[in-house]
């Protein structure tokens, strides 16, 4: 099964460096890693949302898992 992570970044500033520190612990399991972000009159918008591909379906729980925890971050999935 092919599971496909949507994660919205609500502040990057303040939750980038989490976030990035998880995909990095599971980066062996992520195969397509997607990252979209706004641009406002010239300057990134503060939201972002990236989107992964992950190769086993215990490490997309636990990925979930742990981004759910982070602050101003928004978890959505779908399954293939």
């Amino acid at each position: 099964m092919t599971t496909i992570i949507g994660i919205k970044v609500k502040n990057r500033l303040e939750s980038a460096v989490e976030v990035q520190a998880v995909l990095t612990k599971y980066g062996c399991f992520i195969k397509t890693r997607i990252g979209l972000h706004r641009e406002i009159n010239g300057e990134c918008s503060p939201e972002g949302l990236i989107l992964l591909e992950i190769i086993n379906d215990i490490e997309a729980v636990e990925i979930t898992n742990e981004l759910c925890d982070i602050e101003d971050v928004e978890i959505q999935q779908m399954k293939f």
